[in-house]
């Protein structure tokens, strides 16, 4: 298989939101187009385009005689963030009840086990947890929900790494026992299992969240 060609514009636009999940580049600043052309040895044109797509997938604001600048984050942000992960969920489980293989079981099993191995590492952990629910989707065929469920977990990062970061080894436990008990569901080909299951999931991962947001004051 070959490598698959990536554009100035698209490395650009990985560097700039890997950047702003991770809170390097903080919200409220500005994305000044000259001084990251100098900085990453381009153009201005792809700094364009990637900032305009930043803007388009909700990272970057842009405003007349300011320009860009990275989009405030506010904790509240997590309801609207959880209401479509478990909608756009509940849409790939189902789904996937009827389109997955023995094989993808295997690989999902597999990768249950992989991440038990990194239960005491949360960053890793949190990665590989974002690749098993986005398999899922992919086993499951629906290519529009993909597309949203991959920009709605980036979003979901951007959150957890600005409030969340010390809270998510708190639910790795219970989220591993939750992982493998959909799995058993997804194998028996039962969808109102799978949906109650992912709702169940993400409730209470919620409510973790919740509970700790509301404890350092950032929610009332």
């Amino acid at each position: 298989m070959g490598i698959a060609y990536r554009s100035k514009k698209e490395v650009i636009y990985e560097r700039l939101k890997d950047d702003i999940l991770q809170g390097n580049i903080e919200p409220g600043s500005r994305l000044v187009i000259d001084d990251l052309a100098s900085k990453l040895n381009v153009s201005q044109i792809p700094i364009r385009e990637a900032i305009r797509q930043l803007e388009a997938d909700g990272f970057v604001t842009t405003e007349p005689y300011v320009g860009a600048t990275v989009t405030e984050i506010d904790a509240t942000f997590i309801f609207e963030v959880f209401a479509l992960l478990e909608s756009m969920e509940v849409i790939c489980g189902r789904a996937a009840c009827e389109t997955m293989t023995h094989d993808d079981w295997a690989t999902l099993s597999q990768m249950i086990d992989a991440m038990a191995a990194t239960m005491t590492n949360p960053a890793e952990w949190s990665q590989q947890n974002k690749a098993l629910h986005l398999f899922i989707c992919q086993c499951a065929h629906t290519e529009l929900v993909l597309k949203m469920l991959t920009k709605v977990l980036d979003h979901w990062d951007r959150l957890r790494l600005q409030f969340l970061r010390d809270v998510s080894s708190h639910r790795i436990e219970a989220a591993q026992a939750e992982h493998q008990t959909l799995l058993a569901a997804l194998k028996q080909r039962d969808a109102d299992a799978v949906e109650h299951l992912i709702r169940e999931h993400n409730q209470r991962a919620l409510a973790s969240y919740i509970e700790h947001l509301q404890t350092q004051g950032h929610l009332v």
